[in-house]
């Protein structure tokens, strides 16, 4: 990984918190212990980028696909193409954490330039 940890956390954490304005929460407050509370009702904001939990139905209620693709040469796979973004793998912790960030991604890609994706 390029970035530290402390870093990575805090990209997953302005993820989960730009999604959760798209998806009409305006109100987020900040807390030191959790990575931030919805303000409706003190819900604690889903991490979305870090649990599967919380990440896998984004992919069934907005119908994203996952493409997973590899370089010539390469084994296995080493990049994923969910929608029009791309992740690298190698740009972060795991396989999985890249997955999930990917879909946030895409998520925000699209609630921000594609009106037609409607809110559930």
């Amino acid at each position: 990984m390029h970035i530290s940890d402390q870093d990575y956390f805090r990209s997953c954490v302005a993820k989960e918190r730009q999604l959760a304005r798209l998806l009409g929460h305006d109100h987020i407050e900040e807390c030191y212990e959790s990575a931030g509370t919805l303000w409706d009702n003190a819900q604690a904001l889903p991490k979305w980028t870090r649990d599967w939990n919380a990440c896998g139905p984004l992919m069934t209620q907005y119908d994203i696909a996952i493409d997973y693709g590899k370089e010539p040469g390469q084994e296995g796979s080493n990049f994923a193409t969910i929608g029009s973004t791309v992740v690298h793998f190698s740009d972060h912790p795991t396989k999985d954490r890249a997955i999930m960030y990917g879909i946030v991604k895409e998520l925000i890609f699209r609630l921000e330039h594609h009106k037609a994706v409607p809110l559930k």
